[in-house]
């Protein structure tokens, strides 16, 4: 499995993933409990979508077309304020946490950009070959499991997805 080209899909979204704002969605892939979706926005923007969901939750990887990266944690428990945010751990299997700054709360999900960085693309790597991810707070409290089996092959399609919404078209560049 190649994992190199989602180092050029790295950087800072511009706007909130949100499916309610989703005019259309396609599948791309589905893979134990996780699919692979490209999903087209009312306003005509396109982005792929990577997601593991259990009845109530979800834990999503959006690719959009400026080539940044977002994580969504879903949870229809959580009722929390817009514009706040929470320092987060997300511990894949019983490896070290990754420290998730700031991350921006909004009724049910908590989102963040992945930064454009080598760790941002072995944090991906690492969801694709782990097992289950454990959402924490700050202090290491129990938030939420996601189950990764099948995470694999998603992952790929997702980078496939992409790589084709934020591939340079251009033949003379």
């Amino acid at each position: 499995m190649k994992y190199l080209p989602i180092t050029a899909l790295l950087g800072l979204a511009g706007f909130v993933a949100d499916p309610a704002f989703a005019d259309k969605t396609d599948v791309l892939y589905q893979n134990q409990s996780w699919m692979v979706e490209g999903v087209t926005f009312d306003d005509g923007t396109y982005a792929c979508l990577a997601e593991v969901t259990d009845p109530g939750e979800s834990f999503s990887i959006w690719i959009f077309p400026d080539k940044s990266i977002r994580l969504q944690f879903y949870s229809s428990d959580w009722d929390m304020t817009a514009g706040d945010t929470a320092n987060l751990q997300a511990e894949i299997d019983h490896r070290s946490p990754w420290v998730i700054p700031d991350a921006q709360l909004t009724q049910h999900s908590a989102l963040y950009d992945l930064p454009n960085s080598n760790e941002s693309v072995n944090f991906v790597v690492e969801v694709a070959k782990g097992s289950t991810l454990h959402l924490r707070t700050e202090k290491g409290e129990f938030l939420r499991d996601y189950s990764l089996a099948g995470s694999s092959a998603s992952i790929q399609y997702l980078v496939d997805c992409g790589n084709a919404i934020t591939g340079d078209r251009n033949p003379f560049n």
